[in-house]
């Protein structure tokens, strides 16, 4: 049996590089001004200039209440890493599969009288060519119309048919 104090030292190891992390090397942009904070990293290996990137993400964890969704903001990071890495904005397509509890995520209101910290991060994404999804089954599940989903919203059948669709349109998931 471990000891109370074999314990405390074990978390504390587990939550010191949290705690220590450099976060001034982040910064937002070029192409998502607000979200999706990315570090530039020297000698990275070099990502061809004719790269097209079709990449699928898949979300399925909600955020707190208040908090931006992360899964939702790895795309905005996505864009802004390469193209800070000198791939072409015009090159790159993505799409988001939101469900399980994340679906809320992509409502007006995501519980009553809440806005939704996410709005404004998935109106930035929709407007640059980001193809936004919701889970059909989830959107039931969790109670949510398609009259209550942000603007550019897309609902499918299921995050199953959004993924298949994507895949025969040559997109690939971004695990």
């Amino acid at each position: 049996m471990i000891s109370l104090r074999s314990a405390v030292f074990f978390a504390a190891l587990l939550l010191a590089p949290a705690a220590h992390a450099d976060q001034s090397r982040f910064s937002t942009g070029p192409v998502i001004a607000d979200y999706g904070p990315v570090a530039d990293v020297e000698n990275a290996a070099p990502i061809p200039a004719h790269t097209r990137f079709k990449v699928v993400f898949d979300v399925s964890e909600g955020a707190e209440p208040g908090e931006l969704n992360r899964g939702i903001e790895s795309a905005a990071r996505f864009l802004n890493m390469h193209a800070r890495a000198g791939v072409r904005p015009s090159n790159i397509r993505l799409a988001i599969v939101v469900r399980g509890s994340a679906t809320r995520d992509l409502a007006v209101h995501p519980r009553p009288n809440e806005d939704n910290a996410n709005a404004a991060l998935i109106a930035d994404l929709i407007a640059r060519d980001v193809e936004v999804w919701v889970c059909g089954q989830s959107a039931a599940h969790f109670d949510v119309a398609e009259t209550d989903l942000l603007p550019g919203v897309r609902l499918a059948l299921s995050a199953m048919t959004a993924h298949a669709l994507l895949q025969q349109r040559g997109y690939t998931l971004n695990p």
